[in-house]
């Protein structure tokens, strides 16, 4: 059985306080977008569940996810599931979030979970793993699992370019904390409202909505960002950030036919981000 584990894009992230988690408040829009791994899950006789991903070490949120179906009574046989990993890792597109959300589904395809087990799992591997159950366009609050789906938005398409190194999301969150970059409880919600009042069907969302809290943390921690930055804009984009905790940086192109100007832009970036590519938006599931 194979499972499409598409990376996501936050077209928002608006960071408020430190929850008794230990997780930030969040207000943001995330979009899945065509940039995928792909998930093969073969059915084992015998022994325990395997998990295989080329170039990436343990722990493995797929692995996490299965161990958390065991203990939450899934029945189904051994598995071996084999990750095609085409996200960057550690580069703000959840990749390994993707990947768990995909093997949740591989695992209720095999045998059926009951109600609200996957998306339990989900919360309790991290905050972007629940969006990627149902890949499509969510606005999320809290520490980004309380979701309502949005309508699509105007046509639009994404140049992203992965950086050559890696960030730690947690070291980014930190610095974040250290440069103070929180907004008050009142201005997060202000910033809700105002997502709410955006993100209505067909709109093109502005540069007041298109907007990282974390970028300031991310191009401190690596100031090479701020070129890549720069050169996304200069590449015809309307709007440049980073995606998520970075320090992968995209290009947002409005408009239709969606993504001939991105593709303009992104032959302009080739030469300078070998790894850069075009994205576009993936609907929601039904």
């Amino acid at each position: 059985m194979k499972e499409t584990a598409p990376a996501k894009v936050n077209l928002c992230l608006f960071l408020g306080g430190v929850r008794s988690d230990g997780r930030h408040e969040l207000v943001t829009l995330f979009e899945s977008v065509s940039l995928a791994d792909q998930l093969e899950l073969t059915v084992l006789h015998e022994g325990p569940d395997q998990v295989s991903c080329p170039g990436v070490e343990e722990p493995n949120l797929v692995s996490a996810a299965l161990r958390a179906l065991r203990e939450a009574g899934w029945t189904g046989p051994p598995v071996h599931v084999e990750i095609d990993k085409r996200i960057p890792v550690a580069a703000g597109l959840g990749g390994g979030s993707a990947d768990a959300a995909a093997a949740l589904r591989l695992a209720h395809a095999v045998e059926p979970l009951e109600d609200g087990v996957a998306e339990r799992i989900a919360r309790d591997l991290g905050a972007d793993v629940p969006s990627q159950l149902r890949p499509g366009l969510w606005l999320g609050a809290g520490a980004g699992e309380e979701l309502v789906p949005v309508a699509p938005l105007a046509a639009h398409a994404f140049v992203i370019v992965p950086q050559s190194f890696p960030l730690a999301t947690a070291e980014v969150y930190r610095e974040a904390d250290r440069l103070g970059l929180q907004r008050s409880p009142n201005e997060l919600a202000g910033r809700h409202r105002a997502m709410v009042a955006a993100a209505t069907p067909g709109a093109t969302l502005s540069d007041e909505i298109v907007v990282s809290d974390l970028q300031p943390a991310t191009v401190s921690l690596a100031p090479e960002v701020s070129q890549a930055l720069e050169d996304v804009r200069a590449a015809g984009a309307e709007q440049a950030l980073v995606c998520g905790s970075g320090p992968t940086v995209m290009g947002v192109y409005w408009g239709e036919p969606p993504g001939s100007r991105a593709w303009k832009g992104l032959r302009r970036l080739r030469g300078k981000y070998p790894q850069a590519v075009l994205a576009t938006p993936i609907l929601a599931s039904q």
